[in-house]
């Protein structure tokens, strides 16, 4: 029997923008601790996605002295700091997909910071204490709830999925290429397809659904430019009803620390996909 352990423990506190590595996080309501708590909407209050603006990839962020700081990756003094409370008591209707959200307008400096990197007019917005935003109810046991991620609270990759795809590309991909919040090793590439329930921490956990991956894979975080892969050859080996597939989708009960290091309890298993 294969031992699994947590080798690497990510947040990501704005929607599309650069991730945190972290040895020890916080287990909410709504996933990790400030995992997409904050996102940028456009004029319509949609959410803005690398997906379509490559370039937001370019901007890392930070969290330290209860402060946010962003930073352009290749110019570290283009940077903005606010606090992680502060908003303008604003709420703005937001919509993610086709989920309709609340979201706490942050500050005007912060707003201007943003539209003229992008030079566009865009928002910074907070999700609020009080905001209920439901997990898919067909795949959500007890009416789970989830931040500004896209449907999950959490994303789950195994070490040795990203191993086996890099083994079929003429040029090595990084794992954050996928934007997970847990890695793990062990076992064969994508065992985490079989995991059904397990405990992680002092977290159990669902593997409820397998997470479909799209043109943001094939975006370089370091540079902001597009590509064609990894997204080509995981279709080759990964496509599912017509959708490409690399790692689980999470939904938690109760809450709790996890630190990198920890052992994958594995309680229930399910076919592969």
């Amino acid at each position: 029997m294969n031992n699994f352990y947590l080798s690497e423990l990510h947040i990501y506190p704005i929607k599309s923008l650069g991730g945190i590595s972290l040895q020890e996080a916080e287990i909410v309501g709504t996933g990790l601790k400030y995992d997409r708590k904050w996102m940028l909407i456009d004029e319509k209050g949609t959410f803005v996605t690398q997906r379509k603006y490559f370039e937001l990839a370019l901007l890392q962020v930070s969290i330290d002295n209860l402060k946010l700081r962003v930073s352009h990756k290749k110019d570290p003094a283009r940077q903005i700091s606010f606090s992680l409370e502060e908003n303008t008591g604003l709420r703005v209707p937001v919509s993610i997909w086709d989920d309709e959200s609340t979201g706490l307008e942050v500050s005007k400096e912060v707003n201007a910071w943003f539209s003229d990197f992008m030079q566009m007019n865009l928002r910074l917005v907070q999700m609020p204490a009080d905001a209920r935003r439901l997990v898919d109810p067909r795949y959500a046991d007890q009416n789970e709830i989830v931040s500004f991620a896209d449907g999950y609270p959490c994303l789950l990759i195994s070490q040795a999925s990203l191993d086996g795809l890099n083994e079929k590309l003429e040029a090595a991909v990084k794992m954050d290429r996928f934007r997970p919040n847990f890695v793990f090793t062990g076992g064969d590439a994508h065992i985490e397809d079989t995991f059904a329930k397990f405990s992680l921490g002092e977290v159990q956990f669902s593997a409820v659904k397998p997470c479909a991956r799209c043109v943001l894979t094939t975006i370089d975080q370091q540079t902001g430019e597009k590509g064609q892969e990894p997204l080509k050859t995981l279709a080759g080996y990964r496509t599912i009803n017509k959708k490409v597939m690399f790692g689980q989708n999470l939904i938690h009960q109760g809450s709790g620390s996890i630190r990198v290091g920890d052992e994958i309890r594995v309680l229930s298993w399910k076919a592969p996909i």
